[in-house]
């Protein structure tokens, strides 16, 4: 038996949601694209048996978990990392071509949506196993999980996480709009980010988690100089960089290079093919924080099965940590090389560690350029990849040859460039956002906001107009 058939065998048994038997309207779309927001929303805030909520374990999880849209201590602890990790590890092995699939054959398509669905389904498991046995998930004042409490919170991180995965096999199966982990996604930063600017959370008494609210209560009282800096809350000097930087993200994604383009198929057609200048969008921070959250996963672990004692000097090389009432008992991140790879949260901790500001983003702006050029390598947008794809649709460069290697050595002159550039730029836009402390958790959280919030610009515009002119719309979902 093929493996093909072995895995599309392994999936036919797993739960799945069915095509709708015709297509549903603009209004039944929002309906369950509605649903499954709030379902998300609502498992975000049901705490998980036994485990605390309180304080953060360390800093490298804050990007993680804007990225992932997991919410510490609750049903989603996991966010839609399982789903987003298998993804990202099956493109890359069948861009790499580990995994040989023509995508032409209906079968082969087939037999990658069920390797995705099988591969999913395992990293929500070892992921639920590994985050509750490690120590990572810990009871009220820090206190290590009981047998019994364990098993019953890796019940729940797998039951939550299937949840999850099945919401969005329904939006991107045709009942909703887009896909269910860019909504997510989207729904987590939008969320910090009103909660960032309008919480009225009262901070030991004395002031608002909310910048609004606590703006307004220091012009009451004559305290307006107090809103400047606020620590690791919402001040004016992340409401600034927030602007800017909203302005920066959407001016960058606007920048790119067109390459003019005719059709080989329909004689006279012409147009360009754009390279963005953030050719590999936001993958790369998402692969670094994937990084750096891992190692800390790792580090932990090791913990809490070898202990700190001076005989366990490898690990506390790699991280050493504390526990404080302010985490809530929980390890906060404290020494180690590790802590010198993660990016400070606020200007006060900035100033205070130099030496971990100049590493975390040295280390950041580098990893992410380096895993821009193995995402292109590996990820299938590879100049002769992208030639590939253009000569499949019929698609050539006027005065050139139609063959890979002309049309590869084309845009060869402008993929390189723009792939080292756009790294650079997600890594400065990560790691110096998080020391200015922009609203909605980070500034890679804006970027993947914004991207997605013109992505589902487009899909409505394209429902719209596949209404009225389906030929017409069917051509905008294809530009």
């Amino acid at each position: 038996m093929a493996i093909g058939d072995v895995i599309r065998g392994a999936a036919s048994v797993l739960p799945e949601i069915p095509k709708p038997t015709r297509k549903p309207s603009i209004t039944e779309k929002f309906i369950w694209t509605a649903i499954a927001l709030v379902l998300f929303l609502v498992m975000s805030e049901v705490p998980l048996y036994g485990v605390s909520t309180a304080g953060s374990q360390a800093n490298s999880a804050s990007l993680l978990r804007t990225i992932f849209a997991s919410s510490q201590g609750s049903l989603m602890e996991l966010g839609i990392g399982p789903i987003v990790t298998a993804g990202l590890i099956s493109q890359l092995l069948v861009g790499s071509e580990l995994i040989k699939l023509d995508f032409g054959k209906p079968e082969d398509r087939s037999t990658f949506t069920a390797f995705n669905k099988v591969f999913t389904v395992g990293f929500i498991v070892a992921e639920a196993v590994l985050y509750t046995l490690s120590g990572y998930l810990r009871g009220p004042s820090g206190a290590v999980l009981s047998t019994e409490t364990a098993i019953i919170v890796m019940l729940e991180l797998i039951a939550a996480s299937m949840v999850v995965f099945m919401l969005d096999q329904m939006i991107q199966r045709g009942w909703g709009f887009g896909s269910g982990i860019s909504l997510f996604i989207m729904a987590g930063v939008a969320l910090r980010f009103m909660l960032d600017l309008f919480s009225p959370i009262s901070v030991g008494g004395v002031g608002y988690v909310g910048f609004i609210p606590a703006t307004v209560n220091a012009t009451l009282t004559g305290t307006l100089p107090t809103i400047v800096y606020r620590g690791i809350e919402p001040a004016l000097i992340g409401f600034i960089a927030t602007i800017a930087m909203m302005l920066f993200i959407i001016y960058l994604e606007g920048v790119r290079i067109e390459v003019p383009i005719s059709s080989q198929k329909y004689k006279g057609f012409t147009g360009v093919y754009p390279i963005k200048l953030l050719y590999v969008s936001n993958i790369p921070v998402i692969l670094v924080g994937a990084l750096i959250a891992n190692l800390q996963f790792f580090s932990l672990l090791l913990v809490s099965r070898l202990g700190t004692g001076t005989g366990n000097w490898l690990v506390n090389l790699l991280a050493t940590y504390t526990s404080s009432g302010a985490s809530g008992g929980q390890p906060v991140l404290t020494g180690g090389l590790l802590y010198y790879l993660v990016v400070p949260t606020s200007l006060g901790q900035a100033a205070t560690e130099p030496l971990q500001t100049l590493t975390s983003v040295a280390f950041m702006i580098f990893m992410s350029v380096i895993f821009a050029r193995l995402w292109v390598e590996l990820g299938g947008m590879s100049p002769e990849k992208a030639a590939k794809s253009l000569l499949d649709a019929q698609v050539v460069v006027p005065g050139f040859r139609s063959t890979t290697n002309s049309l590869g050595m084309v845009l060869a002159k402008y993929i390189p460039s723009v792939t080292i550039i756009g790294g650079i730029l997600v890594g400065v836009i990560a790691s110096v956002s998080s020391v200015l402390g922009v609203f909605g958790g980070s500034g890679i959280g804006l970027l993947l906001m914004i991207d997605i919030i013109l992505q589902y610009y487009q899909t409505f515009v394209k429902e719209q107009v596949d209404e009225l002119m389906p030929r017409l719309g069917g051509l905008i979902g294809r530009s």
